[in-house]
């Protein structure tokens, strides 16, 4: 019987990313600027402002992990 899942060898670590709040703060700012059209501009300008501070934080923060791995991670997890 063959495995339909290609799965990692013993001892080798999967790498998970830490929690963040950040993915919701995204949608909220993304929220808020749309919003904001119909109630007026300071809303949408708010919303513009959290959605690119906390996507800013996001990237630099994935950038970060990823600098972090190990140097033989293989991220797309194909040989």
């Amino acid at each position: 019987m063959s495995d339909l899942h290609d799965t990692p060898p013993a001892g080798e670590g999967i790498h998970l990313p830490g929690g963040t709040i950040l993915p919701l703060m995204t949608a909220f700012g993304i929220t808020l600027t749309v919003v904001g059209t119909t109630i007026g501009k300071l809303w949408s300008v708010l919303g513009l402002i959290i959605f690119v501070t906390a996507l800013y934080k996001w990237i630099r923060d994935v950038r970060h992990e990823i600098d972090h791995l190990p140097a033989d991670h293989n991220a797309g997890g194909h040989h």
